[in-house]
Formats: structure tokens, sequence, C-alpha cells
């Protein structure tokens, strides 16, 4: 009993350490973006153009691939419950309303943390064990404004424009089911959309998208910063950062979804 006790006391210390050490690099990240620029200290605006392109345009083959076909699954479960009602025409509603509030945000958030999160993790992580970040401190660089504020910024400003991409692709891979095996038009997709959504739904899951970047590149980052021992840490760390990220981030989902409910 008493080796339980233990055991629990040291994973909790442990994640309370992990939690404050989250908070400080945020806060730190925070600081250097959004208050910093405003005392003459520049932000690496090409360094951060870099982190969009690697983590935003290069991520939207991919996202828009995995989207569509996500919105052929809905379209396909959708429709094979209500047309037992006859209500098919309700397919389209369900398949925009999903992706734009749930389901867009969400698979964008999930493949972004295992695509950039782990890279990040991962090269900030090798420059930890190769010691650069040393020299860097030694140059009298801050590494939360060199090497954390582009990716923030990134991931930032490309997580909205991914989770729109996700949601129009989505839609359209609906729009592709129920045109062909439900004998809509689509002129009569694109009204039934245009019915069923609201700006509200977009705008639920934009608010997400925006919470799910800030925690990619927060939970990859701190990995990288707190790797120990050599190409095995890395690899460790490189993992840990694609599984806390994706636990945190539906974490938030669940609380941003039961906030949005109550107060709708």
């Amino acid at each position: 009993m008493t080796g339980v006790l233990a055991l629990i006391g040291r994973n909790t210390l442990a994640f309370l350490r992990y939690l404050s050490g989250l908070y400080d690099l945020t806060s730190e990240a925070v600081y250097w973006t959004f208050v910093a620029p405003f005392k003459g200290r520049e932000i690496k605006w090409d360094n951060a153009f870099h982190q969009m392109v690697l983590a935003g345009v290069n991520s939207i083959p991919i996202v828009s691939l995995i989207s569509l076909f996500i919105g052929v699954v809905l379209g396909l479960q959708g429709a094979y419950q209500l047309e037992k009602f006859g209500a098919t025409y309700y397919v389209t509603a369900l398949v925009g309303v999903s992706m734009t509030r749930e389901l867009g945000p969400l698979i964008t958030a999930i493949i972004i943390a295992g695509r950039s999160g782990s890279a990040f993790a991962a090269e900030i992580g090798t420059m930890k064990v190769s010691e650069e970040i040393d020299a860097l401190e030694v140059m009298g660089l801050n590494i939360v404004r060199y090497l954390v504020v582009p990716k923030y910024l990134a991931l930032l400003v490309m997580m909205p424009c991914l989770t729109l991409v996700s949601d129009l692709a989505g839609i359209l891979g609906g729009g592709i089911f129920e045109i062909y095996q439900l004998d809509q038009t689509f002129a009569m997709f694109l009204s039934a959309t245009r019915d069923a959504l609201v700006m509200r739904d977009i705008t639920t899951g934009l608010i997400k998208s925006l919470v799910f970047g800030l925690i990619i590149t927060e939970v990859g980052c701190y990995e990288g910063f707190t790797v120990r021992g050599g190409a095995e840490g890395v690899g460790k760390s490189t993992t840990s950062a694609v599984v806390v990220s994706i636990f945190l981030i539906i974490f938030a989902d669940v609380v941003f979804t039961a906030i949005f409910y109550y107060t709708s």
C-alpha cells in the first residue's frame, strides 16, 4: 500500500512539475511575442515565415486528403442512419456541423501534432544534446525568442488556416458522396450547407484551433528542452511530445465543447 501511494505521489509531483514548466515556457513565449516587440525587440519574421511553410503550407495536402476521407465516412454513416427516416437531405447538415465544430479542428490538430510537434521536439532536442543551445546562451541569445517564438507564431497563424482547409475538404467529401449516392444536385448540396451552417459553428472551430496550436508548440518545444541523454533521449521526447499533445488537445476539446454547449 505504501508503494502504491508513493507511486501516485511521484507521478502527481512529476505532472505538476510538467505543468509548471509548460506555464513558464508559455508565459515567456507570450512575452517575447506580444510584449517585447513594443519595447524594441523585433520578432524574427524570417524564421517565423519559414516555420509557417514547414508546419502549415507543407501540411495542406495531408490535411486535405484525410479530411476529405473523413467527410465521405461521415456522409456514409449519416446516410445509413437517416435514410431509415427518409431524412437523407440532412446528411449535409450533419457533415457540415460536425466538420466545422469538431472534426475539422481536431483532425487538423492531431495531424500537426504528429507532423510538426514531433519535429519541434526532435529539432530542439538534437540541439540540446549537441550543446548548441548552450552555445546560443553563451552568445547572449534568448533561446525562447530565437527558437520558440517563430514556431509559436507559425502555428497561431497556420492552425486556423489549416482548420478552414480541413472544414472545406470534409464538407466537399460529404458532398461528393451525396451527389453520387443520394441523387442530390450540387445546387441542393450548396443550399443545404448554407442553411445548416451559422457563423458560430465556424468560429467555434477556429477558437479551438488556436488553443490546439498553442498546445502543440509549447509541448513540442518543452519536450525538446528537457531532453536527457543522447539519441535515445531525443526519441523518447519526440514520442512523448506527440502523446502528451494529443492528450491535452482532446482534453481541451472536451472543455471547450462543454463551454460552447452550455453557453449557446
